[in-house]
């Protein structure tokens, strides 16, 4: 019984150990094209993306839309874009990137965006 609790409980101390250093991005959505619906809210909320970044590593929940994914500097100058299909869950961005940055994901007339530092 005591072999089977240490190894229940070195296997959740290992899982969590690797997802510790993963972080999530927080992201806000925009539509300036929504067109309102009865009381001049959208019929229902759009689903925010849920992201995560390891070192220089994007991580997109499997199952998703596809995105165009832009990233810009401080100045608001794209400096790293891409598409990111729905089959794919990860991006790897540019080594040579330092510093803030915000994140735009694009879907249709949807632009999430959120920051990170690199």
């Amino acid at each position: 019984m005591r072999k089977k609790f240490l190894f229940i409980l070195s296997a959740f101390m290992l899982s969590t150990s690797i997802y510790a250093a993963r972080e999530i991005i927080p992201l806000s959505a925009k539509n300036d094209n929504l067109k309102p619906i009865g009381n001049g809210y959208p019929k229902s909320p759009v689903q925010v993306p849920t992201v995560y970044i390891e070192d220089y590593t994007l991580t997109f929940e499997a199952y998703h839309p596809d995105y165009i994914l832009n990233i810009k500097d401080e100045d608001g100058d794209v400096v790293f874009t891409t598409t990111v299909y729905s089959a794919q869950t990860q991006v790897v961005l540019p080594s040579t990137l330092s510093g803030d940055y915000e994140v735009e994901l694009v879907m249709g007339n949807w632009l999430f965006t959120g920051w990170i530092n690199l």
